[in-house]
């Protein structure tokens, strides 16, 4: 890489996933927005054709005059091509389709285990982590033969399991998850200070915040703002407006079904006295099952709502319509900023500034002292040219740790699972998820592995069939 006329100019970026209907376009809209970077596009992904569909999208993208990032999108059609002498790989991918997902997150529900997300935790982030694994050992695998010095970023869920299996494939790859979940507790705080204090325009990353947990379980033990500790000022809002929660006035970028009120996280910090900072839906599905997720009129009561699998199948049409219009210039895609900072990320690390944000990467540094070494943690990091140094977070209170453990424990049983093909590390990951923990018989469970391993069979490793 090097600098043109103040430009890092011949950046290689291969996009696994590249040919997605939607992320992709956020994607493309950053890089565009970006200044100070410019160079290729590498775009991977089993679907050739929707991959041909953004290299028109994205290089129809790069000549327009308000793009000021100048970036050529090119399709491959093998890992080997996506990965030779590249500096970046992103990994945005669907690990299966929306039928898969289906019985994730539905299946469950004829024993009355309900799942907000089931992408994560609970039998469907498990089932979806079993065909998701072999995946990422096939791309691990891929970056240390032909790509060893390269960042790979991933954005794919279950994000602790998929990170976990890049560094178990490959030890010394230099990898990260990230997520923005944390962004949207400190877009809450924002909020609050903006409408009880008086205080306008915050930008949201000038919240200071300590930040410890696992993937989608992320809590905060420090908060402030230019000087002001935000735990009072938290509290005196759960205090004051518990019942009817926090409304954010952005509207979500799907739609109704996905936004909350916030009134888990709001219970949470009563209970344990630290913010939690992931959404209600996510949080919902790392507790006892009977507390938020007993049944539909629990979750009502607690204003979150149930993935909604239908309607991702309804968007995904309307996706791939936009799609073909987008290719054929017939509408163009929106230039303005969405929030990500994978971009700033990839920045930071090429050496053109230095950034702090949250990151998903081993405990190796203990840098949460009290969880084991080779958990997928979560916590700040510092990005600058070619390095991540994970910022000391601490200790986690003691009644955290026990909520975090069965899913640290989980993840170990998972990708062993995953690895070795053997039914009971998943039977006993179930009995240990607290969503089903003490609600279903030994049969009942057993019952429930074998349907949802035969339900995603068809992007499962061949060794399951016996």
């Amino acid at each position: 890489m090097k600098i043109e006329n103040n430009v890092m100019n011949d950046i290689n970026i291969a996009y696994i996933g590249g040919g997605s209907r939607g992320w992709a376009w956020t994607f493309m809209t950053d890089l565009a927005l970006e200044k100070d970077m410019a160079g290729t596009i590498r775009l991977f992904d089993v679907d050739i054709s929707a991959a041909k569909n953004n290299e028109i999208i994205g290089n129809h993208l790069s000549k327009r005059k308000e793009a000021v990032g100048k970036w050529k999108y090119k399709t491959v059609e093998t890992l080997e091509e996506a990965l030779a002498g590249i500096d970046f790989v992103v990994i945005s991918i669907l690990p299966g389709t929306f039928e898969e997902m289906h019985s994730d997150v539905h299946l469950p529900e004829r024993y009355g285990i309900y799942q907000s997300v089931g992408d994560t935790a609970g039998p469907g982030g498990m089932i979806r982590a079993l065909r998701t694994i072999p995946m990422f050992a096939e791309i691990g695998a891929a970056v240390q033969k032909f790509a060893p010095n390269a960042w790979v970023i991933n954005y794919t869920n279950p994000m602790s399991l998929c990170v976990k299996t890049l560094y178990e494939v490959f030890p010394d790859i230099k990898a990260f998850g990230c997520c923005h979940e944390v962004f949207g507790t400190q877009n809450v705080l924002k909020g609050i200070l903006e409408k009880d204090y008086g205080y306008q325009n915050i930008d949201r990353r000038d919240i200071r915040i300590n930040v410890l947990g696992i993937n989608h379980f992320t809590w905060l033990d420090y908060a402030s703002y230019k000087g002001i500790d935000l735990f009072p000022v938290y509290k005196k809002y759960i205090d004051e407006h518990f019942e009817e929660g926090y409304e954010d006035t952005q509207e979500h970028w799907a739609n109704k079904c996905f936004a909350c009120l916030q009134r888990v996280k709001f219970d949470l910090f009563n209970h344990y006295g630290q913010i939690a900072a992931a959404g209600d839906r996510h949080l919902a599905e790392f507790v006892d099952g009977t507390k938020y997720l007993k049944d539909p009129e629990t979750i009502s009561a607690w204003d979150f709502g149930l993935t909604t699998v239908d309607w991702r199948k309804d968007d995904l049409q309307t996706r791939l319509k936009k799609s073909e219009r987008l290719a054929a210039f017939e509408e163009e895609v929106s230039l303005e900023a969405t929030g990500e900072e994978g971009i700033l990320l990839i920045k930071a690390l090429c050496g053109l500034e230095s950034i702090v944000s949250n990151v998903n990467i081993p405990n190796y540094g203990k840098q949460i002292k009290n969880l084991p070494a080779d958990a997928i943690v979560e916590t700040n990091a510092l990005f600058e040219r070619d390095i991540i140094r994970p910022v000391y977070a601490g200790e986690m209170p003691d009644n955290l740790v026990e909520l975090m453990m069965p899913h640290i424990q989980n993840h170990n049983s998972i990708y062993k699972a995953a690895m070795t093909y053997d039914k009971s590390l998943v039977i006993k990951a179930f009995e240990n998820d607290p969503l089903i923990h003490g609600r279903l018989t030994k049969e009942e469970t057993k019952q429930l592995v074998t349907d949802m391993i035969a339900n995603t069979s068809a992007y499962l490793p061949k060794e399951w069939e016996s």
